[in-house]
């Protein structure tokens, strides 16, 4: 004689509604949180990590939030406190770009990694898709869209990781100086403080205190961008120089060597071109600027295979900072940029 099935106990169902409840409310809310954990992580890929275990922590401690505060707010401290434990557990404190650990130079590159730097990673666009543009609290002083930018993520690593959680839950987010107290602990006076030495050192390398603006691509950027590709294509070494500003800078992790001016900009090409056949590039977009993939080969015929991903600013003039994430940091992150490996020969 068949058994029936057992039903389910009143603490299965209530386990099942839990569940079903934490994930309508979580999942919504996991792009803006791992944009959160890639500022205070500079990385990607620990980014990912990070939002992985701040659900995992806030699944397991999902009965203790009691709906009296905000979901979201209550995700971001658990957020911000994986970043903050990463960051005490990882040996390091901070990611860099080139310029920030060594002057510029004009000699040619040796070709060789600093494998013992942490290096800052660019954010694709496509991951920053459906997150509101503008901070909603009127305390914020940055939009979404300025805080992503490579030189402003670059610069806020640089801060110890209790300013940059700060920094990034005040001017970013718009949370009061009550609430960052609250999790972070210390006193309302003490936040204040922490952040008003924040906002010192982002002043020191920004106008005001403030990233880039972000003004939307013109025709004329189009068209400089245009004449990039064709540059780089044909490797028309004085095309695409004419496109860089005078006072130009250009780095290229994982290699520690970095150029600042647009003769020493050409002084590089003039020697790196002249290794490669040509260049493919196919356009992307990270840290909400203009991107390209860029693929090569050494002769005339074959497969195009990953080379580097650029990251470019614009100014009403020219190119003012080309950022160039070289073999193999580049070609590493060509999966979540959603880029193949290689392209067929054309």
């Amino acid at each position: 004689m068949a058994m029936a099935p057992a039903k389910p106990s009143d603490l299965e169902r209530a386990a099942e509604r839990s569940d079903r409840d934490f994930v309508q409310l979580a999942e919504p809310l996991r792009r803006e949180l791992k944009v959160h954990c890639y500022r205070m992580l500079g990385s990607l890929h620990e980014a990912e990590d990070a939002v992985q275990e701040t659900y995992l922590r806030a699944w397991r401690s999902f009965a203790s939030f009691d709906g009296r505060g905000s979901f979201r707010a209550w995700l971001y401290r658990i957020a911000t406190n994986v970043c903050l434990d990463a960051l005490s557990g990882r040996g390091h404190e901070r990611r860099f770009l080139p310029d920030q650990r060594a002057p510029a130079t004009s000699e040619m590159p040796d070709g060789r990694p600093a494998s013992d730097v942490e290096w800052l990673e660019p954010y694709p666009d496509a991951d920053l898709e459906g997150i509101a543009d503008d901070a909603p609290n009127p305390e914020a002083r940055y939009t979404s869209r300025q805080a992503v930018q490579l030189a402003f993520v670059a610069v806020i690593q640089q801060l110890p990781p209790r300013q940059r959680a700060v920094l990034l839950l005040r001017d970013v987010l718009g949370w009061s100086a009550a609430e960052v107290a609250t999790l972070l602990g210390g006193s309302t006076a003490s936040v204040n403080s922490v952040l008003q030495r924040s906002r010192e050192t982002l002043a020191r390398h920004h106008a005001a205190g403030r990233p880039p603006a972000d003004a939307p691509t013109d025709p004329g950027q189009k068209k400089l961008l245009e004449r990039y590709v064709q540059a780089w294509e044909v490797l028309k070494l004085e095309d695409f120089v004419s496109l860089l500003k005078e006072d130009a800078t250009y780095t290229m992790p994982p290699l520690p060597q970095w150029y600042a001016g647009r003769a020493a900009i050409r002084g590089f090409f003039a020697y790196s071109f002249k290794l490669y056949g040509g260049f493919r590039l196919l356009p992307t977009a990270a840290n909400r600027q203009p991107a390209f993939a860029a693929y090569s080969r050494r002769g005339t015929d074959g497969p195009w295979s990953a080379h580097s991903l650029h990251v470019l600013e614009l100014e009403p003039d020219g190119i003012s900072r080309l950022t160039l994430f070289a073999k193999p940091t580049g070609p590493a992150l060509f999966a979540a940029f959603g880029l193949p490996l290689t392209i067929a020969q054309s």
